[in-house]
């Protein structure tokens, strides 16, 4: 949507801007000195989620994740919304204080921001934060060598479209919403230590979209093993019965022709890779020297990864 605008704004023309228009990552970096960038994201959709208390957290969560994907940290959010003039104020209460709380959590502040009414509620965050810059992590920074860790499992597009067809057992979604206001934080702290520069998070494009984006952006393949893909064990059940949002067709239509599957896979299991994920994990490209020390800094703050394959000479996204 925003390529028109390539056109408008030449990157020459403002070497402070080191990630903008010109790659496909979801911040902006702006240089403030030789050794420290700006990192600026906004984010926001309507609820996934029936309880406004996680759909503020989750929301929040999602709009951070930006932050974590480039190898920054968060200092300074705004609110944005839009809610019907009829709402309750105490459930936009909730969906604000919901967000508040991760962004307490994030060791960041809410400075203010902007609502307007709109007949269907939608929340997000302005997000600003701080990068190093030699410690930057972006999607053009995967090289051959590298390994593949996913740090959140797939599948929260699937059981969040079953809640809202009323289909979704109540313990299912309250697993998608441990996941999804998990903040990426911890697996951006990892990734820093061990210099990692390639990255991104999984939302709206899929994984395969992200893990292809990356992969063009990089000028590199991704074999990704499908059997080391986690999947929620409870979305799959949903995945069998076709319950998915209209977005996991778009992307399966968008992506699907630039993706080898060199083994078969049952359709419905096809689907979720292409199922969009609200605040998913990052997909980080560790180089093969530092893999082991990325394990061993996850698994001491207890928190899960999975090494889903490697980055190789080549181009575009091969599952195995």
């Amino acid at each position: 949507m925003l390529r028109p605008l390539q056109e408008m704004f030449n990157p020459v023309d403002h070497p402070q801007l080191l990630v903008g228009l010109s790659s496909p990552d979801d911040a902006a970096v702006w240089k403030l000195d030789e050794h420290r960038g700006l990192v600026l994201t906004t984010d926001f959709f309507t609820p996934v989620v029936d309880d406004p208390r996680d759909y503020g957290r989750i929301a929040a969560a999602n709009s951070l994740s930006d932050i974590y994907a480039m190898g920054g940290t968060p200092f300074l959010g705004l609110n944005i919304a839009a809610l019907p003039a009829d709402l309750d104020p105490e459930i936009s209460a909730q969906i604000f204080r919901g967000g508040a709380e991760i962004a307490r959590e994030a060791g960041m502040i809410i400075g203010g921001g902007h609502t307007i009414q709109d007949r269907e509620p939608k929340f997000g965050l302005v997000a600003a934060g701080f990068v190093e810059i030699d410690q930057m992590i972006t999607k053009s920074g995967a090289r051959p060598g590298d390994k593949l860790y996913l740090t959140k499992p797939l599948g929260f597009g699937t059981i969040t479209t079953a809640l809202k067809r009323q289909q979704a057992r109540e313990e299912d979604v309250a697993e998608a919403v441990d996941w999804m206001i998990k903040l990426n934080r911890p697996a951006s702290e990892a990734a820093r230590h061990c210099g990692v520069h390639g990255g991104t998070d999984i939302t709206g494009y899929s994984f395969l979209g992200h893990a292809l984006e990356m992969a063009q952006a990089s000028g590199v393949e991704m074999r990704v093993a499908f059997n080391q893909i986690p999947l929620l064990e409870n979305a799959v059940r949903y995945a069998q019965q076709y319950i998915f949002p209209g977005g996991a067709y778009d992307n399966r239509s968008f992506f699907g022709n630039q993706v080898i599957f060199e083994r078969q896979i049952a359709e419905h299991l096809q689907m979720m890779l292409f199922d969009p994920q609200t605040s998913g994990g990052l997909l980080l490209c560790v180089p093969e020297g530092e893999s082991t020390k990325f394990e061993e800094i996850m698994s001491n703050s207890k928190n899960l990864y999975w090494q889903v394959g490697e980055v190789v000479t080549g181009s575009g996204v091969t599952i195995i």
